[in-house]
């Protein structure tokens, strides 16, 4: 019989937590900076006028280098605001790193509230994070929903970030879910096709 996704997703979950704990904050530190190597390198990276990124976990990807990166670069660069009253998150501009993010309701670093929204439609790349990501374009997030909401709005290239211990071969996709066009990890950079589990 057939794994319900729920299931699936919360045994992936659970594989992918024990995973991580192999991983030391100095391996994490250098994979990271690979990732960001691998990322600088793809061509999807200086023909994006606009990135959407995030702020990490710490237990995920640290992208913070290439937040001054893109600055540097003249890119317009947005981070996800939690809206209290709207539960949900939507993006804001960051024109200076130290003086615009600041702790969000959920304690992860965001824009502070004199940024200005971003156009969903105006963002050529969004860098995704995930607890995992399938090689069919599935992503793993928390269960809350809440990325899913957003990227379903977001007509631009979207970019998983992951360790290489943060991917399997597929990972479950529901009619809610938004998969990835590109999976960026340490080693390998992966132009996926979202691949949707048929319906029972």
């Amino acid at each position: 019989m057939k794994e319900p996704p729920r299931i699936a997703k919360a045994r992936l979950r659970a594989q992918f937590g024990e995973r991580g704990k192999a991983f030391s904050p100095a391996e994490r530190a250098e994979a990271s900076a690979r990732i960001c190597e691998r990322l600088k390198q793809h061509p999807v990276w200086p023909e994006a006028r606009s990135v959407f990124f995030f702020a990490p976990l710490p237990e995920e990807a640290d992208i913070g280098p290439l937040l001054s990166e893109a600055l540097r670069l003249g890119k317009l660069i947005a981070l996800p605001r939690y809206s209290r009253s709207d539960d949900c998150y939507l993006p804001h501009r960051v024109a200076d790193l130290e003086r615009d993010l600041q702790p969000g309701y959920f304690g992860i670093r965001e824009p502070s509230r004199a940024c200005p929204a971003f156009a969903l439609d105006q963002l050529d790349l969004t860098l995704v994070p995930g607890v995992g990501f399938g090689l069919n374009g599935g992503r793993l997030g928390r269960g809350k929903g809440y990325y899913d909401r957003l990227l379903a709005r977001i007509s631009g290239w979207k970019c998983g970030v992951a360790f290489d211990w943060q991917v399997v071969s597929r990972v479950p996709v529901e009619p809610h879910d938004v998969c990835m066009d590109y999976l960026v990890t340490p080693t390998c950079w992966h132009e996926v096709r979202c691949r949707p589990d048929p319906l029972p």
